[in-house]
């Protein structure tokens, strides 16, 4: 533990939020000769598993209370996790008392010796990433994956040298600290998101620090299909590429051209692979290859390689992910839908009839477009959880678009174990129950994964338990 990797050696550390950032950098300092003390208002209880990572290691809780002014007077140093408002008192404090206030991604991108692909977006983040990582794979690039995907970046550092490059998948609130950029940085959309806690101009603001500390010798890649997006070209002395569903892009960039990704570098234009060839369902999922094919040709990928990854890529666990049929209707999870865009997304991405499942906690963003598009689309919706009404409301206020005879059967439950079961009650053969709730999990879950995760269960039960419908069959 010398050199570079002594910048905690005898630090007294302060951790705010015992999340997956912050277990990441509690376990990080710890082991890197750091005093660490862990503050989180959860109970420990509620806190079992993550502290459970973190045993054996010479870490201080304080759990179950809010934060104190006096709690960080010692500190050297004061990791905030991500979902920690940045307004606490205890930030202020330090910060009047020259107590340096950082995060996971700030300090990462500080002490990382390789270069780093940043990708952002209101969606697409997660496939995108990983497809980025799988082109990486295909290329024989030594290469790590981290950030808002679920691993920890810190606890990376080690394992990184000067030729390894880190893909990042990095969130609004990851960006709250960051003085940073990456080396490759890529936002993919900015579209309304999070509305319940940052002001449409806040979130902007925090989509553009992605790349507002790039240099002439960084690439950005954006959306030319997005105006807010391709706008940061302007914001940015890197060098940009730009990728489109169109038929052409300024300069470097993936656009679709005969039904298929092409990739202009350098003046170049070279057919990737057909648009059929792409295993990922929707236009959506067309637009997250082209943004990961612009991303992996700027970080010096090859074709080949890009083409190959794209074609045995599997997608992204809880994004239109089929879990399983029963009684010959598919179940499709789709938990990472958290806004309505996503779920609209995921709507337009089947030809047949789709029951949805609706529902969580909502962010305060626009329902029309997607009552609409369900009223259209779906033969049922069940609407569930802490919001349930809230979306059952907008379909009804809706409603007019449709004839009587063309409206989808509706139904509100309240958890989604119910919701699965009276989709399982209303469905045919032949149609997908869709979840794709358009809302956090909040309201019941600790993130989209534990939703996901149940609802994979609750099929998989049916699966085993359920091969024919009962008497109480609700099915068209």
């Amino acid at each position: 533990m010398t050199g570079e990797r002594d910048f905690l050696v005898g630090k007294r550390v302060t951790v705010i939020g015992l999340g997956i950032e912050g277990v990441d950098v509690a376990r990080y300092a710890a082991t890197h000769g750091a005093t660490v003390t862990v503050f989180d208002s959860k109970s420990p209880a509620a806190l079992t598993e993550r502290m459970t990572q973190l045993e054996g290691l010479p870490i201080e809780y304080a759990l179950g209370r809010p934060q104190r002014v006096e709690d960080i007077a010692q500190s050297d140093i004061i990791f905030a996790s991500q979902s920690v408002p940045l307004t606490l008192a205890a930030f202020e404090a330090a910060r009047e008392r020259g107590v340096p206030v950082s995060s996971m991604t700030r300090y990462f991108l500080e002490h990382c010796p390789g270069p780093t692909i940043g990708i952002t977006g209101s969606s697409g983040k997660t496939t995108t990433t990983s497809l980025v990582a799988a082109m990486m794979a295909a290329d024989g690039r030594a290469y790590r994956v981290g950030g808002n995907i679920g691993t920890g970046l810190l606890g990376l550092l080690d394992g990184i040298d000067e030729r390894t490059w880190t893909v990042m998948e990095i969130s609004h609130t990851q960006l709250q600290l960051v003085d940073r950029s990456p080396h490759i940085a890529a936002v993919l959309n900015v579209t309304p998101n999070h509305l319940d806690q940052f002001s449409w101009d806040a979130y902007v603001a925090l989509k553009q620090k992605l790349v507002q500390y790039q240099t002439p010798g960084d690439y950005v890649v954006l959306n030319f299909d997005d105006p807010l997006s391709a706008g940061m070209a302007d914001l940015t002395p890197a060098a940009a590429s730009f990728f489109t569903l169109g038929d052409r892009v300024p300069g470097n960039g993936a656009f679709v051209q005969d039904r298929a990704v092409f990739l202009r570098h350098d003046s170049i234009e070279t057919m990737v692979l057909p648009l059929d060839e792409i295993p990922l369902r929707g236009m959506h999922n067309v637009a997250n290859v082209l943004a990961a094919t612009a991303i992996a040709a700027a970080a010096g990928v090859s074709v080949d390689a890009i083409a190959l990854a794209i074609r045995s890529f599997q997608g992204v666990a809880h994004r239109l992910e089929v879990v399983g049929e029963v009684d010959g209707v598919r179940y499709v999870n789709d938990s990472i839908a958290t806004t309505p865009e996503r779920t609209l997304a995921g709507i337009r991405s089947f030809d047949e009839p789709i029951v949805l499942l609706l529902g969580g906690k909502d962010k305060n963003l626009p329902l029309d477009e997607l009552a609409q598009e369900a009223l259209r689309r779906c033969v049922a919706i069940v609407f569930f959880g802490a919001d349930g009404a809230l979306f059952e409301a907008a379909v009804e206020a809706n409603a007019a678009l449709v004839s009587q005879d063309e409206r989808p059967q509706m139904a509100r439950v309240a958890t989604l174990a119910e919701a699965v079961a009276k989709a399982h009650a209303m469905a045919s053969a032949g149609d997908v129950v869709l979840l794709s709730p358009a809302c956090t999990s909040f309201d019941a879950y600790a993130n989209f994964e534990a939703r996901g995760e149940e609802f994979r269960r609750l099929v998989r039960d049916m699966e085993h338990g359920l091969n024919a419908r009962g008497p109480g069959q609700e099915g068209r």
